[in-house]
């Protein structure tokens, strides 16, 4: 039966005519435009006086405005068009036309940031005050204590240009790499080809054997490329290791910490707390491996289900579902995923030529979002598809503030659709209509733990050992595959039979060049939805305005006076972080009673 809603996105509504699009070669033109008057405007800025000096400031301010607004939109459908197919030459042609003009831009508010930081302290602090600016004190102040911490503006404008064919010419050379990857699996006598993305989804098969040879086949796919993609990694992150030792930063963790605005002895209490915490996952994997009948569980077997007839959920009651469970929670979460669904912002057909994974990015000049993944049926995909919905609710909710203060980071991007992700889940196993469908929910809804406790755990500890290593010379590959085992069976506490070697090159999070360390963040938004999830079942209070409230400040605070406000909770302290891992401990201790039976 044909799908009620398509499963196609439709970028026309944004420019029509995709790669080719007339109406965004003029929008480029008019953003060249607002960004020529952008940098006359900040080299022609003079350092205010006084606190009624304020005409220049605004003004460019106005400016910065209007740009980001239109910079943010070239750069999420050029995304867009890159990501629905690899082999849009045009698409490619875009991708290095963006990164031109973002370095320009950067170039141009690297000169701003070094014109606020000659501002006289005593002045500073009343210009913060002054009506028209005070409500982007935070975002002001954070730039002007950051630039403080760089280089001299020629040197940093200089990084600025030779990143472009540099630091993240080295990203894309990945994704073009990966986009011409392929896997030849066999199914019903006939050979397939797929992308790795296809591929990889053949990983959630309830069959052992499919999965095992879609492993291997995977891995014999990364290990012929991993000597290329050993040079896009180890050049990406030197590049990063020189800028930090020009700039005298000596912690490789500083950029990835000042860009998710938290404190070291917060991610180091996150961490602490799940280590101390890890095994009630470690006797769930145990008692996996005893149902699925060996010995210990395989790398390939994790997000695999434990039964062998598993529902599939077409793409239309995947989102009814969600549509449903949403309103539960929030009428404004449920008519944005409304609209979505609606207005075909989601691209989930199942195809060759799709780069692999998803994402969810959003158009700050429509105020529209554009979800990309792949949709296979299985509880994993509504999953994602809940996932990337609460990312795009995230940015709708903050549509009316100005775009300076909508650049939240990473780690809080992560909490709106790990809730979301969290609240199908939780729904689902709760409306389970019988006892075998409850423990195959509980077990997809644990797994989720395991990967934020412990998969994340172990890409997290990979690029620590990693940047350590590479800061003597490049790492060759066979150690690249050393140190992505040694994590994994440190975070995975030796209990898996085989890992996964290549997975620092099937990851794309290692080759991305927008910041480092993208792996810790999740698990920071998955314990910090945890606890706002937890307060939204037991307050009687209204959990839709104050959630909406908090989401508006995660552009414009630290997380953990976003903590403190909103949830009245001290983030350097292991007691946050214990009691979010002990709502998942519940959900462990439910399975194992659940399945006793079924061992003995």
């Amino acid at each position: 039966m044909e799908n009620h809603y398509k499963m196609t996105w439709d970028l026309d509504t944004l420019f029509a005519g995709g790669s080719n699009s007339s109406e965004l070669t003029n929008y480029i033109a008019s953003l060249e435009e607002n960004m020529d008057s952008l940098s006359s405007s900040v080299d022609g800025m003079d350092i205010p006086e006084d606190s009624n000096d304020i005409k220049d400031l605004e003004n460019i301010i106005h400016l910065l405005e209007k740009n980001t607004k239109q910079l943010s939109e070239l750069s999420a459908f050029v995304s867009c068009l890159s990501a629905q197919d690899v082999n849009d030459k045009g698409a490619k042609l875009l991708v290095g036309k963006r990164n031109s003009i973002s370095a320009d831009y950067s170039t141009i508010v690297t000169k701003f940031d070094q014109k606020l930081i000659r501002i006289d302290e005593t002045v500073w602090k009343h210009l913060l005050e002054h009506p028209s600016i005070n409500s982007l004190s935070f975002v002001l102040n954070e730039r002007r204590l950051q630039a403080r911490d760089k280089l001299p503006l020629e040197q940093e404008i200089l990084l600025n240009d030779l990143s472009v064919d540099g630091y993240h010419a080295w990203g894309e050379m990945y994704d073009s790499i990966v986009g011409k990857m392929s896997v030849d699996l066999e199914k019903n006598g006939e050979v397939e080809h797929l992308s790795v993305g296809q591929a990889a989804n053949r990983l959630n098969d309830p069959d052992r054997e499919n999965r095992k040879e879609a492993f291997i086949q995977l891995e014999k796919a990364w290990k012929h490329n991993s000597d290329l993609l050993s040079e896009t990694i180890n050049h990406l992150s030197g590049f990063r290791l020189q800028t930090y030792k020009h700039r005298g930063w000596d912690n490789v963790l500083k950029e990835p910490l000042e860009y998710n605005r938290m404190s070291e002895k917060t991610l180091n209490s996150m961490w602490e707390a799940i280590e101390n915490n890890k095994t009630p996952f470690v006797s769930f994997l145990k008692r996996k491996a005893e149902l699925m009948g060996v010995d210990k569980l395989s790398w390939f077997d994790l997000e695999a289900p434990i039964s062998n007839s598993t529902k599939t959920v077409s793409y239309d009651e995947a989102a009814r579902t969600i549509i449903e469970q949403f309103n539960r929670f929030s009428t404004k979460m449920a008519e944005f995923a409304q609209t979505a669904f609606d207005n075909r912002w989601i691209e989930a057909e199942d195809r060759s030529g799709k780069r692999p994974g998803g994402f969810c990015t959003s158009f700050p000049d429509s105020k529209q979002t554009r979800i990309f993944m792949t949709y296979s049926g299985s509880s994993a995909s509504v999953a994602t598809l809940a996932h990337e919905l609460g990312h795009g609710y995230h940015q709708h909710v903050m549509d009316e503030l100005s775009v300076l203060n909508q650049n939240y980071a990473m780690n809080v991007a992560e909490t709106a659709s790990t809730l979301a992700e969290m609240i199908i889940a939780d729904a689902a196993v709760k409306n389970a209509t019988n006892e075998e469908e409850k423990i195959a929910l509980l077990e997809d809804k644990i797994q989720r733990s395991v990967a934020f406790f412990m998969n994340i755990h172990a890409r997290f500890l990979f690029e620590n050992k990693f940047y350590q290593e590479r800061k003597k010379g490049i790492v060759p590959t066979e150690r690249l595959h050393e140190l992505m085992v040694e994590a994994q069976k440190e975070s995975f506490s030796h209990e898996l039979d085989a890992y996964d070697p290549t997975f620092w090159a099937s990851k794309l999070h290692f080759h991305i060049t927008d910041v480092p360390f993208y792996n810790f963040p999740y698990t920071f938004g998955y314990l910090f939805s945890l606890g706002i999830y937890a307060n939204a079942i037991e307050s009687d209070e209204d959990f839709e305005e104050s959630y909406n409230e908090l989401l508006k400040d995660t552009g414009r605070m630290n997380v953990e006076d976003l903590a403190e406000k909103h949830l009245q909770v001290n983030l350097g302290e292991l007691d946050f972080w214990e009691r979010g891992i002990q709502l998942c401990v519940a959900d462990v201790e439910e399975f194992l009673r659940l399945t006793e039976e079924k061992i003995n």
